[in-house]
């Protein structure tokens, strides 16, 4: 029998207010402030945002205006960001101006890196690394439970030698060992997920099925994470706890 995966546990420290028109793709933490990357044909674009008080700091649209945007990460101080069903990739550089267009076949979810490679999900179980200059890929892993492939992984994040992925339409984020593709604990954030839902339909605009958890951005000098999802009207800083 494969041992049992531990659960995590995300203990509340701030809550700072998110942009509730946000369809959240991706987050990053960079130098004090997030990298968003948003959603929606017409309304998908990557942002840096003041995490204090969610204010835009600068914003560009996804080029291709029939995109859908989803991930974005940050990397050698250049702003890579993919699209769903129309395989284009961009590099901005960090005032948000395109460089760059990558293609790539199939679908694209989620972005980050481990410093020097690109990782992306597609909505499967798989994770691609990709060459940043080229957007090649260079490898694959799987991503399993106890020998089960884990699909839908979507939003990334790099933190302290490992992955971390939403699974879409799911309150809990897997944290992977990149070398296995094994995962290695489940944060739950279903708590989090009803306090943003409380949240919202207090403030008038209720949350929709879509509106789910997706959004992480570690930040390494305090070793917490903040955490969001789509259309949230509160971003979350957490200490993560147990199954160490």
């Amino acid at each position: 029998m494969p041992a049992l995966v531990p659960t995590l546990r995300p203990e509340v420290l701030k809550r700072f207010p998110h942009d509730p028109a946000a369809f959240t793709q991706g987050l990053q933490w960079v130098e004090g402030r997030l990298l968003e990357s948003t959603g929606q044909v017409g309304e998908s674009g990557v942002r840096w945002v003041d995490p204090s008080t969610g204010q835009i700091e600068a914003q560009a649209p996804t080029p291709s205006p029939q995109a859908f945007g989803e991930g974005a990460t940050f990397l050698n101080g250049q702003v890579y960001h993919i699209t769903w069903q129309t395989g284009e990739a961009y590099r901005f550089d960090q005032a948000l101006q395109l460089q760059e267009t990558y293609a790539y076949q199939g679908e694209g979810w989620g972005l980050t890196h481990n410093g020097q490679e690109l990782i992306m999900s597609d909505g499967s179980a798989a994770l691609f690394f990709r060459d940043p200059h080229t957007f090649k890929v260079t490898h694959q892993i799987t991503v399993t439970d106890g020998g089960q492939p884990v699909p839908q992984l979507n939003e990334l994040e790099w933190a302290d030698g490992a992955i971390w992925a939403n699974v879409w339409m799911q309150d809990r984020i897997a944290r992977i060992d990149p070398q296995t593709g094994n995962v290695t604990g489940w944060l739950d954030a279903s708590a989090l997920a009803d306090e943003a839902a409380r949240t919202a339909s207090e403030q008038g605009r209720p949350l929709t099925r879509d509106d789910v958890l997706n959004g992480i951005a570690y930040n390494a000098d305090t070793g917490t994470f903040f955490l969001t999802g789509k259309r949230w009207p509160v971003l979350f800083e957490v200490q993560v706890s147990g199954g160490e």
